[in-house]
């Protein structure tokens, strides 16, 4: 029976639905999470988060394959349209066919996950070098606009690089924030973020930055079109060498309005 699981967005939450869809023998039309409710003319039910099921489903595919559980895992941070459905799909068949599934790169249960995670993978590297951070009395705060659910993912490489600073990196479109200070570190939901103007010392900075970066480039090879598609347009919106003349105004040295007090002990 084709039937709509509801859940409370979390990927331990979808866990769960893949574990009660096998102890039920069901097969998902759709999933909805808590904050995209709709209207259906399937049956709905609702799938109660319980770590210890969540748990079991990802230890079994990491039995089966550990590449297959990086996948999992990493599905569910993509922007990919149904993406619960595409993971659903994909471990379905992961344990009707075994770990064999994974040569089967072109399946339709395969192939559609692959090329979301390539997207988030992608993203990612390119987000290592395009971040541009601010310091505001000690603390460091930059800003992303990422497609894909990136922080997890961007966490290890500034945590490692910056063990011993304080800083904020805030996702404007999953509206959380990667919050580091040393020795602790937490991804925490944020729903609004402002960031103050900068000092007159970190306005400077700011055009020091931006007048590198018009420096050294030689007119003559000027070529727009290689540009973006080395560092893509929609990027440009937090990256300092793109912004306008209020960007690198200074103004009272404040803090961002959002700033964290402080992480959870």
């Amino acid at each position: 029976m084709e039937i709509i699981y509801r859940y409370d967005g979390t990927f331990e939450g979808f866990l769960c639905c893949v574990f009660d869809s096998y102890v039920n023998k069901e097969y998902p039309a759709q999933f909805q999470d808590e904050a995209h409710i709709e209207s259906s003319l399937f049956p709905a039910r609702w799938v109660e988060t319980d770590p210890r099921h969540a748990q079991r489903v990802l230890t079994s595919l990491g039995k089966l394959d550990p590449y297959a559980r990086e996948l999992v895992v990493k599905g569910f941070l993509t922007c990919a349209p149904e993406k619960e459905k595409i993971i659903y799909r994909f471990i379905h068949t992961l344990y009707d066919v075994g770990p064999s599934l994974l040569r089967r790169l072109s399946d339709d249960a395969v192939l559609p996950l692959l090329k979301a995670v390539r997207h988030l993978d992608g993203e990612v590297h390119l987000l290592k070098g395009f971040v541009r951070f601010s310091d505001f009395e000690g603390t460091l705060v930059g800003e992303i606009k990422p497609k894909n659910r990136v922080l997890p993912l961007l966490r290890p490489h500034f945590c490692d690089r910056m063990y011993n600073e304080t800083f904020l990196l805030y996702d404007r479109t999953h509206h959380e924030a990667l919050v580091h200070q040393p020795g602790k570190w937490a991804i925490l939901p944020l729903e609004e973020f402002k960031m103050a103007a900068p000092s007159a010392q970190e306005a400077q900075y700011r055009r020091l930055w931006k007048r590198f970066y018009d420096t050294i480039e030689i007119k003559e090879r000027h070529n727009s079109r290689r540009r973006m598609s080395n560092m893509p347009k929609r990027y440009w919106e937090t990256m300092t060498e793109f912004q306008d003349e209020e960007y690198f105004q200074a103004g009272t040295d404040t803090l961002p309005e959002s700033r964290e007090k402080g992480l959870p002990e």
